[in-house]
C-alpha cells in the first residue's frame, strides 16, 4: 500500500502494525501534490520511483491523488482519502473502474456540526455586535435571539446534517429538512418535517436558519441564488458549511447588502482563500470562518486510526467504512 502525502513515521507504523500482510511505502517525498489553495503549485509525479510504486500499489492513502490513477496503478482495488469531499479523486477512468473510493465522512460529521452549530449560536447570540463593542471598549446592551421554537432549515440531510438537527433538538427548535433523494420517512428522530428536494422553497420560507449541508455534485451547483435568497425570511440567517459552489456569491453579497435576509455565516467560499478585496470581509452581518469545518484536535491522528481500522475491514474481507457512490458523488 502507497501513502503519498507525509504522515510521519510514527503513523506509518501504526499503518504497518495492522497486520504482516502488508507492506508500507512512503511516496510523499516522491512527488509534488496539487493544492487548490496554492493555484501555482503544479502536481509534479515524473520521478520514475514514484512511478514504480504506483504500479505495484493495491491501496492507496492520501489527501491529493496523481492523475491518471487507474492506468498509472494498474493493480489498485481501494483509495482511502483523507477527506469528506471526492470531487478531485472521481475523474472518469476511477468511476468506470472496479477500484473503491472511501472518504472520513463518519469521522468529519461531529466537528462540522458542532461548528456549524456553533455559528447558528453566534448569530443567533449577535457575537459580531459584542466583539465590535468589546474592540471598541463600548458597553451597550442589546436583544439577542431565543433558539427554542425558532425552525431550522437544513438542506441536505446526511451525517452532517443529522448532526447539526440532533443539536437543535436539544435547544427545542423546529427542524425541516429537505434530501436529495425522495424520502421514504416524512420524520426522523430530531427532524421534524422531510421534504423532497423540490420542495426546496417552502423550506426557505419557513426557515429562520437555513443550514447547507449538501455535497459537491453539478446538481448542487449555485442551488442557492437570488430566487432562494428572496424567498427566506427578512429575518433568517443563512449558514453554509458545504462548499463555496452551492452558493451564488453574489447574489448572497446583495442579499446582505440590501438586507433580504438578516445575515450568514460561512466556512465556504467560490475562491478559497477568500480574496482580499471581497465585499464579504466588510460586511457586519457576515461571520467568516476559514474553511475548518472538518478541523479537530489530532485530525491526521484519527484519520490514521480510521484507515487503520478500514484496512482491518480491507484485508478480513468485510465491507468498508464510508464507502462512497461514485456514480452519486458521495
Amino acid at each position: 500500500m502507497l501513502v503519498v502525502n507525509d504522515i510521519g513515521k510514527e503513523r506509518l507504523h501504526q499503518i504497518a502494525g495492522v497486520s504482516p500482510e502488508i507492506e508500507v511505502m512512503d511516496a510523499s517525498h516522491l512527488w509534488v501534490a496539487p493544492d487548490p489553495f496554492i493555484p501555482e503549485r503544479k502536481e509534479d509525479s515524473r520521478n520514475p520511483e514514484f512511478n514504480a510504486l504506483l504500479a505495484e500499489t493495491e491501496v492507496i492513502f492520501g489527501l491529493r491523488f496523481p492523475q491518471n490513477l487507474v492506468k498509472r496503478a494498474p493493480k489498485l482495488r481501494w483509495i482511502q482519502g483523507q477527506g469528506t469531499g471526492v470531487k478531485h479523486v472521481l475523474t472518469d477512468e476511477v468511476v468506470k473502474s472496479r477500484v473503491t473510493v472511501t472518504n472520513i465522512s463518519t469521522l468529519r460529521a461531529t466537528p462540522m456540526s458542532e461548528l456549524t452549530f456553533g455559528l447558528i449560536m453566534m448569530l443567533a447570540k449577535q457575537a459580531p455586535f459584542l466583539f465590535r463593542n468589546q474592540q471598541g471598549k463600548k458597553w451597550q446592551r442589546f436583544s439577542h435571539i431565543m433558539l427554542q421554537s425558532k425552525t431550522l432549515g437544513v438542506v441536505g440531510l446526511g451525517r452532517i446534517g443529522k448532526g447539526v438537527a440532533r443539536l437543535a433538538h436539544a435547544f427545542g427548535m423546529r427542524v425541516i429538512a429537505t434530501r436529495r433523494s425522495a424520502p421514504r420517512v416524512t420524520r426522523h428522530r430530531y427532524v421534524d418535517k422531510i421534504l423532497k428536494k423540490e420542495l426546496l422553497p417552502e423550506l426557505l420560507a419557513e426557515s429562520d436558519f437555513v443550514v447547507l449541508s449538501i455535497p459537491d455534485i453539478p446538481e448542487t451547483y449555485k442551488l442557492i441564488g437570488e430566487r432562494e435568497l428572496k424567498a427566506m425570511k427578512p429575518t433568517a440567517y443563512l449558514i453554509n458549511v458545504a462548499r463555496g459552489s452551492a452558493m451564488d456569491e453574489e447574489a448572497l453579497i446583495r442579499a446582505l447588502e440590501e438586507h433580504w435576509i438578516a445575515g450568514a455565516a460561512l466556512d465556504v467560499y467560490a475562491k478559497e482563500p477568500l480574496p482580499s478585496d471581497s465585499r464579504l470581509w466588510e460586511l457586519p452581518n457576515v461571520i467568516i470562518s476559514p474553511h475548518v469545518g472538518g478541523e479537530m484536535e489530532n485530525a491526521l491522528g484519527k484519520t490514521t486510526e480510521f484507515f487503520c481500522e478500514n484496512l482491518r475491514r480491507y484485508i478480513n474481507g468485510q465491507k468498508l467504512r464510508d464507502i462512497v457512490n461514485k456514480r452519486k458523488g458521495y
